[in-house]
């Protein structure tokens, strides 16, 4: 999409902290750490959310998921712990809609549910 943020960010018109990419997918430091490990994951190809995915799209939820843990073990996450967040829709907090999962860790997080 044109003026999607994240998708400008792919095309290399708006500069970012890119710690993973491959063919499918790209990892750079959010600008607004919730976190001193705040990593997001986005596919390379602009999708609103994680539920316009479906069957079709196993060799992007691969390369989310290996993303996923490539990004754990360079930001040193790995082995003490890390939260993997993605939000649908205004309500869920979403505010870029473009699909994106947050990596949060370097300290111990609230819990949010049991």
């Amino acid at each position: 999409m044109e003026s999607c943020v994240f998708c400008k960010i792919v095309r290399r018109e708006l500069p970012s902290t890119i710690l993973y990419e491959n063919e499918h997918v790209m990892a750079f430091e959010d600008i607004a750490k919730m976190a001193p490990t705040h990593v997001l994951i986005i596919p390379k190809t602009h999708l609103q959310s994680v539920v316009e995915l479906d069957s079709a799209d196993g060799t992007l939820l691969t390369a989310l998921q290996e993303a996923v843990v490539a990004v754990a073990k360079i930001t040193g996450v790995y082995e003490t712990g890390f939260r993997v967040i993605t939000n649908v829709g205004e309500e869920a907090g979403q505010t870029v809609f473009h699909l994106h999962y947050h990596i949060l860790g370097g300290r111990k997080l609230e819990v949010l549910l049991g």
